[in-house]
């Protein structure tokens, strides 16, 4: 497997249109993780404490409505 210096240096010589391509797949492919890790979390019960804070503050009545 190559090793990170040697996938900079390949990234860095690809024509524009290919670094684009990569570098759209990568966002991709990050917000995808990003994705898993938020819904791994919501069942786990780790977000549990952002509904409660959005209960107080709507009792407290300090919500904005959009």
């Amino acid at each position: 497997m190559p090793k990170v210096d040697e996938i900079k240096s390949a990234i860095e010589s690809l024509p524009e249109k290919e670094f684009v391509e990569l570098r759209e797949w990568f966002s991709e492919k990050d917000w995808e993780k990003w994705d898993q890790r938020i819904e791994t979390d919501s069942k786990s019960g780790k977000l549990d404490f952002l509904i409660k804070e959005a209960f107080e503050e709507k009792r407290r009545g300090k919500l904005k409505d959009l």
